[in-house]
């Protein structure tokens, strides 16, 4: 759940800062793909059972929005440059 956390909440916000589509898609797909290859690695490892990885992706992916979604709200009033 961690890596998730840090990986896709990182990845949205440095997406969120740069203007180029192509960049956003980019900073974007190496985040979940960071995350992916983490959460493979776990299973692969015998560290843990998929359910945990796939909570831990649903955590960390729905903290990620979380982020994503008040920084954007706080740069569009303004707060935030």
């Amino acid at each position: 759940m961690l890596s998730a956390i840090v990986y896709l909440t990182g990845g949205a916000l440095l997406a969120l800062v740069h203007e180029g589509r192509a960049m956003r898609f980019y900073l974007i797909a190496c985040a979940a793909v960071a995350t992916i290859l983490v959460g493979i690695s776990r299973v692969y490892l015998g560290v843990h059972w998929p359910t945990d990885v796939l909570a831990g992706w649903a955590g960390g992916t729905a903290w990620a929005s979380l982020c994503w979604i008040i920084a954007w709200r706080l740069r569009l009033h303004g707060h935030v440059q």
